[in-house]
């Protein structure tokens, strides 16, 4: 064993209690000459999968588990700044999983510090973007901090492995090997992978029993549909109906009501950070909601020019997100900009939610740009459609003299 394993007297694990975590105790113990382990789970909304874990962690080996609420900081810093942003990665990926991580990770990094560790451990995997999400926010708040994430060195090569290594050292799991999903679940979102989604042939199992758990398929969603209205303040969603929330209970209450209207499924092959595509399903019903209204009420709100540019620059955060660089300069520029952007960006949106559909049904603002006297077919004594002709003449210009020096074909 190298020199430098040696000294690692004490870790911090980010523990979940799911299937990686769960093994990574003892494997700990067993090649770091029976380090101490403080577990650490960091609370974003994992509902239930929460309970139980301080006895498992310690019964499994973890002198301590700290578990930290994190929601109220999570939905604010994290996920209201990305709606705003209207990030979105690859056109379909709310980010559930990517904007959860470094929150985490930086509070590993505070205890760690505070408990005098020698390291931090994650049970992410070498083919995934977590490794580096959660690696990179260590390196932003403790950069000398040692690393160890044991999936990059371990001997186990599936989960099947691990299933067997915990079942030889008796260590309870919520899965089997025909239910073994890889799950993410936090306030936002719940991702799948795994199984047979790894075929991009096969048709996600939505009415399976047990697979889908934030919601129900579009078919199975009543036949009526349900009518919501969110109302924002600069960007930020601050009502419900008329009823004003925080984040948190608001986030709660509109998964309720998507998940019930089969809002939300996203089935997407995506580029992974490390170079991979993977296959993965998502449930993210109230977060669906909220970038339909918000992006609805920024077209009654922005202009053009901000509007167009906004949408370059909301991709780009959306990489910035997914790579793991929340804790960059770049991101925290967009950031500021996009802050600048939604300054009017108040009003109400409302929605119909039909079967899975999000059909837009009535927007209003106090700073809405669009002025009905002027977008008129009927007669009007704002605008001359005679300045149109000298304003195509002046915008064409450059096609008219490509053309006659024909260079046009």
């Amino acid at each position: 064993m190298a020199k430098k394993q040696k000294e690692i007297k004490k870790v911090v694990l980010a523990y979940s209690g799911g299937l990686d975590t769960s093994i990574i105790i003892p494997w700990l113990k067993e090649n770091y000459n029976n380090c101490e382990v403080i577990a650490v789970s960091g609370d974003v909304g994992q509902g239930t999968e929460l309970d139980g874990l301080e006895e498992k962690a310690i019964a499994t080996g973890a002198s301590k588990l700290y578990i930290e609420d994190l929601n109220k900081e999570f939905v604010e810093e994290y996920v209201f700044p990305t709606i705003k942003a209207g990030a979105v990665y690859e056109g379909k990926y709310l980010l559930g999983t990517s904007f959860a991580r470094p929150i985490i990770a930086k509070r590993l990094v505070e205890i760690a510090k505070a408990e005098g560790a020698d390291a931090i451990c994650h049970g992410c995997t070498g083919k995934g973007n977590d490794q580096v999400r959660f690696e990179l926010a260590i390196k932003a708040y403790a950069p000398d901090m040692a690393i160890i994430a044991p999936w990059r060195t371990w001997e186990f090569k599936s989960r099947e492995d691990e299933i067997e290594y915990a079942e030889k050292h008796n260590i309870p799991l919520k899965i089997n090997r025909e239910t073994n999903y890889s799950k993410d679940k936090n306030l936002w979102h719940l991702s799948h992978e795994g199984l047979d989604l790894e075929d991009p042939a096969n048709e996600p199992m939505y009415n399976k029993e047990g697979f889908l758990e934030m919601g129900v398929s579009p078919e199975m969603a009543p036949d009526k549909p349900t009518y919501v209205t969110i109302t924002f303040d600069k960007g930020t969603p601050v009502a419900v109906d008329g009823k004003k929330m925080d984040g948190v209970e608001m986030i709660k209450l509109l998964n309720k009501i998507g998940g019930e209207n089969g809002v939300g499924l996203t089935d997407i092959v995506e580029n992974r950070l490390v170079g991979m595509k993977a296959r993965g399903v998502y449930e993210t019903p109230g977060g669906t909601i909220l970038y339909a209204a918000h992006a609805k009420l920024e077209e009654l709100c922005l202009d053009r020019d901000t509007q167009h540019y906004k949408e370059v620059v909301a991709n780009r955060f959306a990489e910035l997100v997914y790579y793991g660089q929340w804790y960059t300069p770049l991101r925290e520029a967009i950031s500021a900009f996009v802050d600048s952007t939604q300054q009017t960006v108040t009003g109400d949106v409302k929605l119909k939610l039909y079967k899975g559909n999000i059909i837009d049904a009535g927007t209003t603002s106090p700073y809405s740009l669009y002025d009905e006297e002027i977008a008129t077919f009927d007669e009007d004594e704002v605008y001359d459609q005679n300045d149109s002709a000298g304003f195509i003449n002046l915008f064409g210009l450059p096609i008219k003299v490509r053309a006659q020096k024909g260079l046009i074909k």
